[in-house]
């Protein structure tokens, strides 16, 4: 099963015990809010005994360093993770309003409680049951479709930004011959061309969809991602660039804070090769971190040998970005409502 055919398992489950009476129905949402808190924690205890060593690796890294310089950069880096799921919330916001209009607000608690069920569970899926209980029992599918839509142009910039730096990379640093370094660059030019066509053309996808027998039945869903047109997919891309970019001047900030000697360009470039890789290692975000440092250990091995910084750093992200954001997932998971029909 693919990420949406999860998704959707997640939204049905609620419609599924429908025939329940009023207070087991209310039981069973407690049930379900006590489970999700549980595994919640669960991931934040096993995220913190797995970091220690890492976060003293980096308390050891900024030891030399001016204290007011360490205090201003975190306190830029978790403010610049606030703007990035706020703008991931302005996102979700934008993509619902064709289907049931929200408050930024409204947005904002699904956003967050998305990325609470995201951590435990395999590539994200989470994300999309825990965003979409945030909207009328009778859209909460559509949401998913809708979401979908949000989560390709994420991955488009992700891949056509990773592709481009693969290129640079390539001959930066790998030493072949100029035949491999055009063929790499022609595949690259290639991998973008399809990604951007893709996605303005989305409603190419759905055609093939509703030509798949056994999913007709399903048109009214995809016929949603079809009714974006290219304006509206426009601006939902400049979304995911803004998203882009905030993460990875994120990342930035906390390389050049601990390895200030590496230029900008290559922290930067090297950064969205990084997603570009990330992108396509399957992952359980409660498991991710060892993944992330060998593959960000790996790629700045080319320009630095300070290898303790580079985990430190992008353990301290994972940190910000993930655990930060879990824990007020929390608060909202509270405010989830599995059952109201009356919405």
């Amino acid at each position: 099963m693919n990420r949406e055919q999860l998704a959707l398992f997640f939204c049905n489950i609620a419609q599924k015990y429908s025939p329940l009476t009023k207070p087991a129905k209310k039981a069973l949402s407690y049930l379900f809010k006590a489970t999700i808190l549980v595994l919640a924690f669960l991931y934040i205890y096993h995220q913190y005994l797995e970091k220690r060593d890492n976060l003293k690796q980096f308390e050891v890294s900024v030891a030399h360093l001016n204290h007011t310089q360490v205090a201003v950069i975190m306190a830029a880096v978790v403010v610049l993770m606030f703007a990035n799921w706020i703008t991931e919330s302005l996102k979700w916001q934008y993509l619902t309003h064709k289907l049931a209009p929200i408050s930024l607000w409204q947005a904002i608690e699904g956003v967050f409680s998305g990325l609470t069920w995201a951590i435990f569970t395999p590539n994200r899926i989470g994300e999309y049951g825990g965003r979409v209980m945030f909207l009328p029992p009778r859209k909460r599918i559509h949401g998913v479709f809708a979401m979908t839509v949000g989560s390709f142009g994420q991955n488009v910039i992700t891949n056509v930004l990773g592709a481009a730096a693969s290129v640079w990379f390539a001959f930066t640093f790998l030493h072949l011959s100029s035949w491999a370094l055009i063929a790499i660059a022609v595949i690259a030019l290639i991998h973008i061309g399809l990604f951007l066509v893709l996605f303005f053309n989305i409603k190419w996808l759905v055609w093939l969809l509703n030509r798949i027998a056994f999913l007709k039945k399903y048109h009214r869903f995809f016929d949603i991602m079809g009714n974006y047109k290219f304006g509206e997919l426009f601006n939902i891309m400049c979304f995911c660039l803004i998203r882009f970019f905030i993460f990875s001047f994120q990342y930035y900030l906390l390389v050049h804070l601990l390895v200030p000697a590496i230029p900008f360009h290559e922290v930067i470039l090297l950064v969205f090769i990084f997603f570009f890789i990330q992108s396509t290692i399957p992952s359980l975000d409660l498991l991710d971190v060892p993944v992330r440092a060998t593959v960000a250990v790996t790629l700045f091995a080319y320009v630095t040998h300070q290898h303790v910084a580079i985990i430190a750093a992008f353990a301290s992200m994972s940190l910000i970005n993930l655990i930060i954001p879990a824990i007020l997932g929390l608060v909202f998971t509270f405010n989830l409502k599995f059952f109201d029909r009356n919405l």
